[in-house]
């Protein structure tokens, strides 16, 4: 038994220290894995608990005025990080088939790990959109891939500071923060009574686009040869990236396609409805 606790002891020495970037070390949640095990513990709990039973009798807040603060801050936010990560590595610096990562102190490679852990800070606060949807009580909004896909990205954005700070990971914060700024957009202008509905379809065909591009990303690795990146991350994104795309692709046939037929099977048999009453009419007069 003691030989076995030793062993995991040493695993995790190994795993939250010899693998990981010193650089990022004393970063706020960064240090070790707890904090932000913990937060997302107690997120889950909220959510799928706590949240739940202390909105059970009372009235959904009305929370419009915070809302779109919030919304606001993370236009911006995103949108700092975007052009950051455009100007700092990918318009025209960064190799798209591979980019090693610069593990020096020089004071752009500090500066893109920074950039990274502020990645994944926007992904703690993302959070409150769930804890909003609660306390909003719209509780049916709070799915299966809503969860997975807030907290794989937050543990993802994670590890990425912790392990892989900078170079070929970067991609997917260039993609995923261009997405947000037009999703949190759309947020915001329909707090304010803005008709964007057909906003809706088109932010989910480009989620779809930014799995598939993040995909073809990390696939890349496995045929560049002397890439200086590390092979495993491939085989976390892909299949995650993968899982993703088939959530979010039923989500968009169940939404925006299958609805469709049912709509107009509706129409028709009002239709056929009407036209037999009409029928009827006639053949009772004649």
């Amino acid at each position: 038994m003691a030989a076995k606790i030793s062993q995991l002891i040493t695993w995790y020495k190994y795993l939250n220290e010899n693998l990981a970037d010193p650089r990022t070390k004393d970063y706020f949640m960064i240090g070790t894995p707890w904090p932000a095990l913990t937060l997302i513990g107690l997120y889950l709990y909220f959510i799928c608990n706590l949240g739940p039973r202390l909105m059970e009798k009372r009235q959904p807040f009305k929370l419009n005025r915070i809302m779109q603060i919030y919304n606001i801050f993370q236009i911006l936010i995103n949108g700092f990080l975007f052009y950051k990560a455009l100007t700092e590595g990918w318009l025209g610096q960064f190799n798209y088939f591979c980019e090693p990562i610069d593990y020096s102190n020089t004071p752009k490679a500090i500066q893109i790990t920074k950039l990274v852990w502020i990645y994944f800070l926007i992904k703690m606060l993302d959070l409150l959109d769930t804890i909003f949807f609660v306390l909003r009580k719209k509780q049916n909004q709070v799915t299966f891939l809503h969860l997975y896909h807030h907290v794989g990205i937050l543990a993802g954005a994670w590890g990425a500071v912790k392990y892989l700070p900078g170079g070929h990971t970067t991609f997917l914060g260039l993609i995923n923060t261009f997405v947000h700024t037009i999703m949190y957009t759309h947020y915001l202008l329909a707090s304010m009574k803005i008709k964007t509905n057909a906003w809706k379809k088109y932010i989910t065909q480009l989620q779809l686009v930014q799995f598939f591009l993040i995909t073809l990303h990390y696939l890349q690795l496995t045929w560049v040869e002397d890439c200086g990146f590390p092979l495993w991350p491939a085989y976390l994104m892909v299949p995650q990236n993968l899982f993703m795309m088939i959530l979010f692709g039923d989500f968009y046939y169940k939404t925006y396609i299958k609805k469709k037929p049912a709509i107009k099977t509706i129409t028709e048999t009002k239709i056929s409805d009407i036209s037999a009453e009409i029928s009827n009419k006639k053949s009772k007069e004649q």
